[in-house]
Order: C-alpha cells, then structure tokens, then sequence
C-alpha cells in the first residue's frame, strides 16, 4: 500500500466551477458550524471552498487538511494574502494518519463530500475522537434521487441513512437531517459527540 493514500474518486474540477456549486456559509449555518466552541477540522479541504467561511463564523482555528500538497500550498498562501491567521492548512493523510489534533479538542468536524472513501467508519470514528464532549459533526454529500452536475460514481455515493449509521456506529448521537435549500445538488446531516456525562 501506498504512502500516500488518496481518496477513491476525488479529483477534483476547476476551481471557479467547482465553487459555482455551494453556498458554503449557508451551509455552514445550515449545520451548526455557528455553534460551535474553539476549533474546527476540514476532514479533505480541497480548494478551501469552505475553509474561509468556517474561519469568520467559528471562534478558534480551522484546521484544514488534505492529501493534496498543491490544493494545501494554495490554501496556505490563499490564507496568508487574506491576512486569515485562524487558518491552519496541512498536508495529511488523515485516512492513513488520522487528524494530528490530541483528543477532545475541537468544537467542529467537517466531512464534506468525503464519505464515499474506503473507510467511512475509520474517518468518523477520528473526528469523535478529537471532538469535545457535545461537539459536532456536520456531513454533506451529492445526493443519489437527482443528476448532479459532479460527484463519485452512484455505487459509491453514500446516501444520508447510510452515513448516520456510519456515524453512529463510530459513537456518534444523530442531531438531524438538514435538506440544503442554498445548495440542491446536496443533502446535509448534523452528528454529535455525547455530552459528558450522558450516553
């Protein structure tokens, strides 16, 4: 196996088109990023299409990680002009290595069209891990009932009742289902960490 292990699917367009797809801080909104305390982590920032509206709506540092070392240069040097100094961009293989941030952490998860990679559970199961007691998760993905102008092929596209129990399944409480009115090509979830004290 290689090093570096990219994700199944995930080239990505240009970047103008691929922006032209999501009203990032709507969605944000939308999945409780607003509420969150402290830090997040972007679990596959890719362009940092949502990296920037994390980093005006969350207290702390976003820290966004990808395989990618081109997409994770631009970031960085997008953040730097930007004078965004609560952005955190790195080169990681998350899949392989997990997120680098101790336990209990972060107030936010971000998984944003990355659960059709192999280990769904694998990836969730770390972002409980860094979350605090009663920090959130928030998911999106193309939806399977619509074309879609991008997205993984349909036999991996994973659907909302299959991430839940995904999420579920690595500790997770399920908040909602969010239907994404800014962004129709996709379908939202908002998972939580347990409070402490409670199961």
């Amino acid at each position: 196996m290689s090093q570096h292990m990219k994700g199944r699917e995930s080239g990505m367009p240009d970047e103008s088109y691929w922006d032209s797809f999501f009203k990032p801080q709507c969605i944000l909104e939308k999945l409780d990023c607003t509420h969150a305390i402290g830090d997040a982590v972007e679990f596959g920032c890719g362009y940092g299409t949502f990296t920037f509206a994390a980093a005006e709506l969350i207290s702390g540092r976003i820290y966004a990680l990808d395989i990618e070392p081109g997409l994770v240069a631009s970031l960085a040097r997008k953040a730097a002009e930007a004078g965004r100094t609560n952005i955190v961009a790195e080169e990681r293989d998350f899949v392989q290595n997990g997120s680098g941030r101790p336990d209990a952490s972060v107030g936010y998860a971000m998984l944003f069209n990355i659960l059709h990679i192999e280990d769904p559970v694998g990836v969730l199961r770390e972002a409980h891990r860094i979350l605090r007691p009663g920090g959130l998760a928030g998911i999106i993905h193309w939806r399977t009932d619509i074309p879609t102008p991008r997205g993984p092929s349909s036999d991996i596209r994973p659907k909302p009742d299959q991430c839940r129990s995904w999420a579920e399944a690595a500790g997770f409480q399920h908040v909602r289902d969010e239907s994404l009115c800014c962004c129709s090509w996709h379908w939202g979830l908002v998972m939580r960490k347990a409070p402490s004290g409670t199961m």
